[in-house]
């Protein structure tokens, strides 16, 4: 089994997390309760990588990042080396094609919030940050959650976007999921298949935990009680 690509898929895993809950939260708050005519644009360009082959997606990060863009240039300035191909380009890749996974969910159980709750903090001289902190967040605590581990189980089958914006450099960009491709092109099925198991009994715990902390917000089948 190919622990090298485990620990770093975890280690990726994690982090795009910790990003994702910095970032989702004040984007799905502004999506949940602002005004603006055309949100809808902000809202497609959020969901796009839902639907955006991964290659078609990883393809663009890939340039915005490469040595000749004004991105790629800069970061090779600061830190001595390119974006593309390295670990903070899967970083970054990665949160973005996972932010719709955080977002989704936050913004949902933002909705579900009695808007008298917060017209009657507001009443009271509370300010939005205070209201969102003390009431909205923590009566939204299962969608946070389950935006966090539907990432987390996302980024861990990722393929097509690390493939491209990483390639397969062992012990700096090489995943689970490429590894078991690579396994498979060798034909050492048996490494594949224990490899798979692990990844599948990771994400079958992850949709459980999801499963079981919003249920009304994600179950796909109607519940009967």
């Amino acid at each position: 089994m190919n622990w090298a690509a485990i620990l770093l898929t975890v280690r990726l895993a994690f982090i795009v997390c910790a990003i994702l809950l910095i970032l989702a939260l004040p984007i799905a708050y502004w999506l949940t309760y602002s005004r603006w005519r055309w949100k809808f644009l902000v809202e497609s360009v959020v969901a796009l990588p839902l639907v955006l082959p991964p290659t078609v997606l990883g393809f663009y990060v890939l340039v915005a990042i490469g040595s000749q863009s004004p991105l790629g240039r800069w970061y090779e300035g600061w830190f001595g080396h390119g974006l593309a191909f390295s670990f903070q380009g899967v970083v970054l890749a990665s949160v973005i094609y996972s932010l719709p996974f955080a977002v989704q969910p936050m913004a949902a159980a933002f909705a579900l919030v009695d808007v008298n709750l917060i017209n009657a903090s507001s009443t009271l001289g509370a300010r939005p940050l205070r209201t969102f902190f003390e009431i909205i967040l923590p009566l939204s605590l299962g969608g946070v959650m389950s935006g966090m581990v539907l990432s987390f189980a996302h980024t861990l089958g990722e393929f097509g976007v690390v493939l491209m914006v990483g390639g397969n450099i062992p012990g700096a960009t090489q995943t689970v999921s490429i590894a078991i491709y690579d396994e498979v092109q060798a034909l050492d099925y048996r490494a594949a298949n224990h490899t798979a198991l692990l990844l599948l009994f990771f994400s079958f715990i992850a949709l459980s935990v999801t499963y079981a902390i919003n249920r009304k917000v994600w179950a796909v089948w109607p519940l009967h009680r």
